[in-house]
C-alpha cells in the first residue's frame, strides 16, 4: 500500500460483517513526517499478518524423525570433510532441509523476509517473519531468522528468545545453536556462549562462528 507524498494518515481498522478486516487512511496534516513512516510501517506490517490470518491452517510441519536420517548423514559428512570449501559445500545442504517450508505461502513468507532483510529492510523482514511465524508456529526457521534480523539490529535478548524457540522445535539446528552462541556472548554471557558453541562446532566443525571459540588448556 503506497501512501500520498502530499498527506500524513492516521490507520484505522474495521471490521465488517463478513468478518474481514479493512484499512483505511484518514488524512491529518498535524502528525510528523517521522509518524507517518512509522505508521507506513505499520500498516506494512498489519497486512501482512492479515493476509497470514486468511490463509488455512498451516500445514503440520514434519516429524523430526522423517528427516533425522537424512540431517545426521550431512553431519557425518561435515565431520569428514577434508577442506572448508568442502565443508561450506555440504552446510547448504542442511540450509536447504531447514529453508523448506511447511507450504507454498509459508515460503513465500520466508523467502520474502530473508529477502528484506538482505536488503537491509529490517523492519520489512520482521513484519514478513512475523507473519510466518503466526501462520506456522512450529516452524523453526521462522524463529530462527527472525533473530537473525534481531541480532543484526543488537537485539541481542530478543534474538535469544527466538533462538531458544527454534532450538526446541530443532534441537541440532547449528545454525539456530550458534546463533545462540554469539547472542549469549553478546550479552556477555562467555561461558555459556562458549558452550553452546562447542556443541555446535562438535556438529558442525567447519561453522564460520568457530574462530569465536576460546582455546581451553586441552586445546
Amino acid at each position: 500500500m503506497a501512501l500520498s507524498p502530499s498527506a500524513t494518515t492516521v490507520v484505522k481498522s474495521q471490521h465488517t460483517t463478513a468478518g474481514r478486516v479493512s484499512i483505511r487512511a484518514v488524512p491529518d496534516e498535524d502528525i510528523g513526517r517521522e509518524a507517518m513512516i512509522g505508521r507506513a510501517l505499520a500498516i506494512a506490517m498489519i497486512q501482512t499478518v492479515f493476509v497470514a490470518t486468511a490463509h488455512a491452517a498451516c500445514p503440520a510441519v514434519p516429524d523430526r524423525s522423517d528427516r533425522s536420517d537424512r540431517i545426521a548423514a550431512i553431519y557425518e559428512r561435515l565431520q569428514a570433510a577434508p577442506s572448508e570449501s568442502e565443508g561450506r559445500r555440504i552446510n547448504n545442504e542442511l540450509w536447504a532441509i531447514w529453508t523448506e517450508a511447511p507450504d507454498a505461502f509459508a515460503q513465500s513468507l520466508l523467502n520474502e523476509g530473508m529477502a528484506r532483510r538482505e536488503s537491509y529492510d529490517f523492519e520489512g523482514a520482521i513484519a514478513q517473519f512475523d507473519a510466518l511465524i503466526a501462520y506456522c508456529p512450529d516452524y523453526a526457521e521462522g524463529w530462527n531468522q527472525r533473530a537473525f534480523v534481531h541480532f543484526l539490529r543488537s537485539d541481542h535478548a530478543l534474538a535469544l528468545a527466538d533462538l531458544e524457540k527454534a532450538l526446541s522445535l530443532d534441537p541440532d539446528h547449528t545454525g539456530a545453536m550458534s546463533g545462540q552462541a554469539l547472542a549469549l556472548l553478546s550479552l556477555g554471557r562467555t561461558l555459556a556462549g562458549q558452550a553452546m558453541l562447542r556443541e555446535a562446532v562438535a556438529l558442525n566443525p567447519w561453522l564460520p562462528e568457530r574462530g569465536y571459540l576460546i582455546p581451553t588448556d586441552d586445546e
